[in-house]
């Protein structure tokens, strides 16, 4: 019992440091392809028929999803915080915490949300069918880099395209909030807009713009990342679309408290 005690220890000092290792390495291949991913973006030459088609794709094609999920979290925010307000008589609050609270974090989180469901899944399937089938190899034999024809389009897409989806999500959830408070509390939609424009700052918009911007990165980048290693044919690219959509979210939550903790400091 004792002479196992000691290897039963190193066993899982070995688990724990295979596990940090992992980890290390998954993190460095990540960065690696990102910053390989950012270079083939930045440097010429650039395909801009890919380019416009991601946009069509990413940002115009989401807008539905993302309109009505605005609406709906604006009118469910209105609702939570009259109910709440109600105790304490505050009912008239309810436009000014509605715009802040979508303009800084329900706004660019849940739109982010809606895409790293909607398209960064899309992304790994299409490039790691691509992967599974070849084509990605008959490219670099015709002397076309894949990362600056598949890779680069969708980054650029996804960081252009997230904080335009976000600033129409923060106007419907406004909208969402005003057609509530206009039911419950009869506020005129007028004086509405009118608090909402008074209370919320510039800042209070524009930081909720820069951790979209983040947002749509990681979410191109996950759904390029887990679609290039896709492996195992079909199965490996169903496995590859599900991990980019669950690290995408994943990261998506990690990166907003981040980025909220540093600019509470601001």
């Amino acid at each position: 019992m004792e002479a196992g005690a000691p290897t039963g220890v190193i066993g899982l000092v070995a688990t724990i440091g295979r596990a940090t290792l992992g980890g290390v390495a998954a993190i460095g291949k990540v960065a690696n392809f990102a910053g390989r991913g950012i270079r083939a973006a930045v440097t010429p030459p650039w395909y801009p028929r890919q380019i416009l088609g991601q946009f069509m794709a990413v940002g115009f094609l989401s807008l539905p999803v993302v309109g009505l999920t605005a609406w709906f979290t604006g009118a469910a925010l209105a609702l939570n915080i009259y109910s709440g307000g109600d105790r304490f008589n505050a009912e008239t609050v309810m436009p000014q915490i509605v715009a802040l609270g979508i303009a800084r974090e329900l706004g660019p989180v849940l739109a982010a949300l809606m895409l790293a469901g909607r398209v960064a899944s899309a992304m790994a399937s299409e490039i790691g069918a691509m992967r599974a089938t070849e084509q990605v190899d008959a490219m670099v034999t015709l002397s076309t880099d894949p990362r600056r024809y598949l890779i680069a389009p969708r980054l650029i897409a996804a960081t252009i395209s997230l904080p335009l989806l976000t600033l129409i999500a923060d106007i419907i959830g406004v909208a969402g909030g005003m057609q509530v408070s206009k039911l419950l509390i009869d506020l005129s939609p007028s004086i509405y807009i009118i608090n909402t424009i008074d209370f919320l700052r510039s800042w209070d918009v524009e930081s909720g713009l820069i951790k979209s911007a983040v947002f749509g990165f990681i979410i191109g980048l996950m759904g390029c990342y887990h679609g290039d290693h896709a492996q195992g044919g079909a199965r490996g690219v169903g496995r590859a679309t599900t991990a980019a959509m669950v690290s995408s979210a994943v990261l998506i939550l990690a990166a907003d408290y981040v980025l909220t903790s540093i600019f509470a400091r601001l």
